[in-house]
């Protein structure tokens, strides 16, 4: 009977990357934080995807940074669409005085 070691697991950096950017998109950096998320989680999964089954780990730390930046982004068009609702009702309703 020989002793085999367990197969080493490596972390993959890009979905540590997407994961803290998603995090500093919603505390410091909101656009460029929700765009490196995205781009690095996508990239992530795609490496992790691509490596042999159970030599990398990280794809939920990459689908949580994905959530954070699409979110991030999501509600950061939300409100750039309401802001500009209230620029032109605001127009509107100074037109009819």
């Amino acid at each position: 009977m020989s002793y085999q070691p367990p197969a080493s697991r490596s972390t993959n950096a890009l979905a540590v990357v997407s994961l803290v950017s998603g995090i500093s998109a919603w505390c410091m950096f909101p656009v460029l934080g929700a765009i490196i998320a995205v781009v690095c989680g996508h990239l992530a999964r795609g490496e992790i995807r691509r490596a042999p089954p159970g030599s990398m780990e990280g794809d939920g730390m990459a689908v949580a940074g994905l959530v954070l930046g699409y979110l991030q982004l999501a509600f950061g068009v939300l409100f750039i669409i309401v802001a500009i609702g209230f620029v032109f009702l605001g127009l509107s309703l100074h037109a009819w005085h």
